[in-house]
């Protein structure tokens, strides 16, 4: 079986789980119940992502997360940082982070559980084994292959949505053993070191946080490194190998995909949207949108506006 990921600088791969009926039972599961390409389901947590059809690259904002891939395959980009994952496996996000999705293989179909500290906390606690048996920087993403029982495990809890009223007694159950298994595999010491709130990978999500919720604002490398309980050096040091990015440019991304979003979404003006989004100088928001998207703001705006229509009648 040739490999969802085969590219041509890359040897053939053997199916992670040699068993495709597993992630086909998966990515049934996934589409019966998504709703366009990006649903929140009832379960909680849970997101589903379903894609048809090729789609252009797409801003994203990532959330801390464990994304597992059933079918097709997904490229993301984060400043100097570039990633593949695709059909059987799964990847983990430990902090917000602006990122440009491609999809490079579709149908895809995957299933996204966001990630509560204070759920995998309480699971460590309860089996007594909270420190991790080695010491991950604080990189971010990570990605493994999925191994039958994860596979099994997410596929049941997205099953859940076939019965409503199994969701209340059991989604938790689900969502824990979930964890469990993902402990034992090689994302397991970078989710341990997610709940450490004295871990650099712990300080730099709180860095991002914290310029995500400011990024309107003026922002100082100082005042980041105050909240990250770095110096300055050590925060960028290791803010850009956990993001791709300083945390000034991830600021200026978070600017520039809201900025995006509300020309594509509303009846506004390029000069309207950069002061929202923090610019003084609407010349130097032309300037930087451009550089990023290829158009200036406007022209840009009413092409991804085409884009969509077309998808929905399409």
């Amino acid at each position: 079986m040739s490999d969802p990921l085969h590219r041509p600088d890359q040897p053939d791969r053997p199916d992670p789980l040699h068993q495709p009926d597993r992630l086909d039972e998966l990515a049934a599961a996934v589409a019966r119940h998504s709703d366009g390409l990006w649903s929140d389901s009832a379960v909680p947590r849970q997101v589903l992502v379903a894609i048809d059809e090729p789609i252009a690259p797409t801003d994203l904002l990532y959330e801390p997360m464990i994304c597992f891939i059933a079918k097709g395959a997904k490229g993301a980009t984060a400043g100097e940082r570039s990633w593949v994952t695709g059909r059987g496996e799964m990847f983990f996000n430990p902090l917000v982070l602006p990122v440009t999705a491609v999809f490079h293989e579709v149908p895809y179909r995957s299933t996204v559980l966001r990630l509560d500290g204070r759920v995998l906390t309480d699971l460590l606690l309860e089996l007594d084994g909270a420190e991790p048996r080695t010491e991950p920087g604080p990189g971010g993403q990570i990605t493994a292959p999925m191994t039958p029982e994860i596979v099994d495990a997410v596929t049941r809890w997205v099953r859940l949505l076939d019965n409503p009223d199994d969701i209340r007694p059991l989604a938790a159950r689900f969502e824990a053993e979930i964890l469990y298994r993902l402990l034992g595999s090689p994302l397991g010491p970078m989710l341990r070191r997610f709940t450490s709130a004295d871990s650099g990978t712990a300080r730099v999500r709180a860095a991002a946080a914290w310029i995500a919720a400011h990024y309107a604002e003026p922002l100082s490398v100082d005042t980041i490194a105050a909240v990250a309980h770095m110096s300055t050096a050590t925060l960028h040091r290791h803010f850009k190998t956990a993001t791709g990015m300083s945390p000034l440019r991830f600021q200026k991304q978070l600017r520039l995909q809201e900025a995006r979003r509300q020309l594509v979404a509303g009846d506004t003006t390029a000069a309207l949207v950069a002061e929202a989004v923090g610019y003084v100088s609407a010349t130097q928001f032309n300037r930087e949108y451009r550089r990023v998207y290829g158009l200036p703001p406007a022209t840009d705006a009413a092409r991804v506006r085409g884009r969509l229509a077309g998808a929905r009648r399409s």
